[in-house]
């Protein structure tokens, strides 16, 4: 386990264990309008973007997106963690739920623990944050968190613009 709080556990994604929970996750509506479509369709493609994805950030980064675990059901309901992207100066705050872990909190609990592992456990200084323009509860978890809004940025890859946060120490 990495990371505990009141009603989570985040931990690494692991081929073997989390294929059927990333799957379901990166094909639920509110992840492919507001993150983007990982075009991931079967078991074995969430295999890969496990291993590709956040299992090749552990290993080079020491952080990634991790699986957020409700402590009383046991059940996985979501990612968060720390991301290095391209065209990003330093690692930004992500995450993504569950639609029926939605309304909870567990977003605003999972990212400042994050945040707050990232600078404590990893001495990482300013963090940012990206999501699209409309994405209002997300934008509204950054808000809560402590990330402030500056402008608009153009990510390597992507074809729309994204709504740019920071997060000073």
């Amino acid at each position: 386990m990495i990371l505990s709080t009141a009603r989570l556990e985040l931990d690494e994604l692991t081929a073997g264990r989390d294929e059927a929970f990333v799957l379901a996750l990166l094909n639920e509506p509110g992840f492919l309008d507001n993150i983007g479509d990982r075009g991931v369709r079967d078991l074995a493609g969430a295999r890969g973007y496990i291993v590709d994805g956040p299992g090749a950030s552990y290993a080079a980064n020491g952080f990634g997106l991790w699986r957020v675990v409700e402590k009383v059901s046991g059940a996985p309901v979501g990612i968060c963690g720390l991301v290095r992207r391209p065209g990003l100066e330093v690692p930004d705050v992500g995450y993504a739920f569950l639609a029926q872990a939605a309304g909870r909190g567990y977003a605003t609990e999972s990212a400042a623990a994050v945040m707050a592992y990232g600078r404590q456990a990893l001495g990482l200084g300013r963090l940012v944050a990206v999501t699209t323009p409309n994405n209002a509860a997300s934008i509204k978890v950054l808000e809560k968190i402590g990330f402030v809004a500056a402008g608009m940025i153009m990510l390597p890859g992507r074809d729309d613009e994204s709504a740019y946060f920071v997060a000073e120490p």
